[in-house]
């Protein structure tokens, strides 16, 4: 039984995942890899965009993949916290109670329209999130490993949502926008799905055990202290920046570090650069962030912001 994968084995691991998923998303190299960078992170995935690009999908296709044991919740207003956690109901047979666990008991949870839930819907994740544990009545139950939740919103549609707070926001590693297809690639799609009745699936080419190693194996890709303290001056630039009322937490720091290791693993690098950090800085950075009163009103985002701190903030060159 294999106890240990080399870096090479991740790249080759990241490689699989990848051609499997583009067997159903046509393109979108750099979208994947950033679904991948957080999952051999352990981190969670919110992927955002405007209705009929390939969200659910792309999510779907993720969790097959991985040949992980996978739940799905449609998330509306009406649904309830049990309805996620699970509950403790009596069994008249045996005169004791029983727990019904709920679809969060799964290695990965597609999160669907997460944002049509009301925030105490939402909050019920929180802690399976981050610790990966729920406790329900009391008692607390760990969940399966590896746990990834992948979420999908709509940014646009507005009536009948209830938008993530910060904490909830901040729980996410990565938060993906897949964006329109090319003209190629949208005949590509016309193309490739023309005789499909059914929704596309592919097989799993890995599972929670490889998966597992290969989060160990990423853990130990070298930083070095320089471009540690450039990720640290990143996180500091944001607290203090005119257009933002709220910057980067340390545990967004936290995320940057680990997503840069993921992505040095994933190009076959056991040491971190500072491209690693600086690709990773919108997608990772971004959705954390709050744009000032006046600087929504001028029609900023936080990917500005970013896109400026990363300009402004010096870059550590080889000495």
């Amino acid at each position: 039984m294999i106890e240990t994968i080399s870096i090479t084995g991740v790249h080759d691991l990241a490689a699989r995942m990848r051609s499997g998923v583009q067997r159903v998303i046509v393109g979108k190299d750099d979208v994947i890899d950033l679904a991948l960078i957080a999952l051999l992170c352990r981190g969670h995935v919110l992927v955002e965009d405007v209705p009929g690009i390939g969200k659910t999908t792309l999510a779907r296709t993720l969790a097959q993949a991985l040949g992980c044991t996978f739940k799905r919740i449609q998330f509306t207003p009406d649904l309830m916290p049990a309805d996620v956690l699970g509950v403790n109901f009596y069994n008249q047979k045996t005169g004791e109670f029983e727990f019904q666990p709920g679809p969060v008991f799964s290695q990965v949870l597609l999160a669907d329209e997460i944002n049509r839930a009301t925030p105490r819907t939402q909050s019920a994740l929180l802690e399976s999130m981050q610790e990966g544990q729920t406790t329900i009545d009391g008692e607390t139950r760990p969940l399966p490993g590896p746990f990834l939740v992948l979420a999908t919103q709509n940014p646009i549609e507005m009536e009948g949502t209830f938008p993530l707070p910060e904490a909830q926001l901040d729980r996410f590693m990565v938060r993906i926008r897949i964006g329109y297809p090319s003209p190629e690639e949208e005949s590509d799609i016309l193309l490739r799905f023309e005789r499909n009745v059914g929704p596309p699936s592919v097989d799993a080419v890995t599972d929670g055990g490889e998966l597992a190693l290969a989060q160990a194996a990423v853990a130990a890709v070298r930083v070095d202290e320089v471009v540690r303290q450039y990720m640290v001056s990143l996180a500091r630039a944001t607290r203090s920046h005119a257009a933002l009322a709220l910057g980067a937490s340390p545990r967004a720091a936290m995320a940057l570090y680990k997503a840069s290791q993921a992505r040095a693993a994933i190009h076959d690098r056991e040491y971190v650069i500072p491209d690693d950090v600086k690709a990773l800085g919108a997608p990772v950075l971004a959705h954390r962030l709050i744009l000032s009163s006046t600087s929504r009103l001028t029609g900023r985002s936080t990917e500005d912001v970013v896109a400026d701190v990363l300009a402004t903030v010096p870059v550590p060159v080889e000495r």
